[in-house]
């Protein structure tokens, strides 16, 4: 199996209006792959990029950071969300989330849509990923 290979990584300020820049820049990289599942992937990043900016101390700290980053394996894509992580919240799968509910579907979504997915503490924060098989 080949190593993955990194197909780019940003850094942004841990704010909502990074969210969509986020979703943009994956986006451009995810189209010289033009893997399958793209479509999913930018859902993925938007809610996990708003996680880190909500639940994480990035998006307390006035000069706090999320970082977003893609890599390529044979197909299968695994993007790394990387915020400085919360003592005092843990990324927590909610599975009783109404259709009509303003929030908390975002770890649902990435648990439904990906072939893989976790998170681990890191000397600097938290890193929340997720993997797409593709076809």
């Amino acid at each position: 199996m080949k190593p993955p290979c990194l197909l780019g990584q940003i850094c942004l300020p841990a704010q909502v209006d990074s969210v969509p820049i986020a979703r943009q820049y994956v986006r451009l990289l995810l189209q010289v792959v033009e893997h399958a599942q793209a479509d999913d992937a930018l859902l993925l990043v938007s809610e996990l990029v708003t996680n880190a900016v909500r639940h994480s101390d990035s998006g307390r700290l006035p000069d706090g950071r999320v970082a977003v980053a893609v890599a390529n394996c044979d197909g299968t894509l695994h993007i790394d969300v990387i915020d400085a992580g919360s003592t005092g919240h843990q990324p927590r799968l909610c599975t009783d989330v109404g259709l009509d509910s303003g929030g908390g579907r975002g770890l649902w979504l990435v648990q439904e849509l990906s072939s893989a997915w976790g998170w681990q503490e890191t000397p600097t924060g938290r890193v929340v990923w997720f993997q797409l098989t593709g076809p």
